[in-house]
């Protein structure tokens, strides 16, 4: 029997009954014909406070004694279950106190802040907080809600797994993102237990970091060096017990995603489906781009998150842009004279590319007396008009350079 049965989660969505929403599941064009079946987006970055991680939360505090509650609750966070511990926190009537790395999103900050919590910064690294937040348990009596290293946030997480089924009876596949693995693993109980055929569970991390791949590989939970990476909300350096346990015993694979398969992930969400997605949100579509090899469908990808600060957002979707060859950086060397940089100009008009930004630069120590250069960004069609921009100035006598 798993540590967390189908019981457990059952149990679990009763206590959430009015409390989340049930998420649409949309089907993706785009995907089903990248994959060759049908796929859906499970869509909980369009749950209350922006993504799943009110499920575990509530249903953790819930569970709490009167005594425990009257202590308050403490969590660590990036962002998301920040926001979760601070609104179950405030509907069921006790204190708050979030530790969330330096740096943290500025929206997700802000909103923690507007459901009730007291936010306190430190370190980096979501473990600074995990490591900081169970200090403060211990000092001040509170009771550390852990982000997925607990039975009831477990099931609260694995309650989308039985939408999931109801939703896409024939479901063959789920893939999702993975942090410390509190989301993959409740929902691989739901669909392995409830389910009355095989569903392949898969789950996604950023390669950057990745801590399942070397844990699974060394039989138990080990600490990997997390670098930067724009999926903040799944850069944990080492999966938690239990959640160890669960993944092993329940997860058919876990693989790993490149930063340039999550820009392109994002932007797909944004301007195919229409869903503003957060980086780690969108590990699972990731996934699908990347190792579409490793699914059955029909196959189920879990939008796990949309709380993206708009800063980022731009960035990415210009990372995105650049990935899927419609965003081009072209450092062009020219003769300094007049007219010079409107004939450019022109000739990128001539071939339907939008100009976004000039720098023109006449004075360097790396430039003849006679030359100029001109550092441009480009919004173009498609890999192959990338080619062709580049192609035409060649022809035409430019010095293209490396931007």
């Amino acid at each position: 029997m798993p540590l967390v049965n189908a019981d457990d989660i059952r149990s679990a969505r009763a206590l959430l009954r009015d409390v989340v929403v049930p998420t649409p599941l949309m089907h993706s064009r785009a995907l089903s014909e990248a994959i060759g079946g049908p796929v859906y987006l499970k869509c909980e970055n369009l749950q209350r406070t922006g993504s799943f991680k009110i499920r575990g939360a509530y249903v953790r505090i819930a569970r709490l004694s009167d005594d425990e509650r009257a202590r308050g609750v403490v969590a660590a966070s990036a962002g998301n279950h920040a926001q979760g511990v601070a609104l179950a926190a405030s509907m069921l009537g006790c204190k708050a106190t979030v530790f969330m790395p330096e740096g943290a999103p500025l929206p997700k900050v802000a909103a923690t802040k507007a459901y009730g919590a007291e936010v306190v910064f430190t370190g980096p690294t979501v473990d600074d907080c995990l490591d900081a937040a169970m200090e403060h348990a211990a000092r001040e009596g509170s009771v550390l809600i852990h982000p997925f290293d607990h039975p009831d946030v477990v099931a609260g997480q694995g309650t989308i797994g039985l939408e999931i089924l109801e939703q896409c009876p024939d479901v063959r596949t789920v893939v999702g993102g993975v942090g410390g693995g509190g989301l993959i693993s409740g929902v691989a109980a739901a669909l392995k237990q409830a389910a009355d055929h095989d569903v392949k569970v898969v789950g996604a991390q950023a390669k950057k970091a990745a801590a399942f791949p070397p844990s699974l590989a060394a039989g138990k939970p080990v600490r990997v060096d997390v670098q930067p990476t724009m999926a903040d909300g799944i850069a944990v350096g080492r999966p938690g017990e239990l959640t160890y346990e669960l993944v092993t015993e329940l997860v058919d694979a876990v693989v790993t995603v490149t930063e340039e398969s999550i820009s392109q992930a994002l932007l797909l969400c944004l301007e195919r489906a229409k869903q503003v997605v957060e980086p780690a949100g969108a590990a699972g579509v990731a996934a699908l781009l990347e190792h579409s090899y490793a699914v059955r469908t029909p196959v189920v990808a879990l939008l796990s998150g949309g709380n993206i600060d708009p800063v980022l957002l731009a960035k990415v979707l210009r990372h995105g842009l650049a990935g899927a060859g419609r965003y081009l950086v072209v450092r062009c060397r020219l003769i300094d004279r007049p007219g010079a940089l409107v004939t450019l100009l022109r000739e990128l008009a001539e071939l339907g590319v939008n100009v976004l930004d000039v720098m023109h630069e006449r004075v360097a120590a790396r430039l003849h007396v006679e030359e100029a250069e001109v550092l441009m960004h480009l919004e173009t069609r498609g890999p192959e008009h990338c080619e062709e921009v580049l192609g035409r100035l060649r022809d035409k006598g430019y010095a293209v350079l490396a931007a």
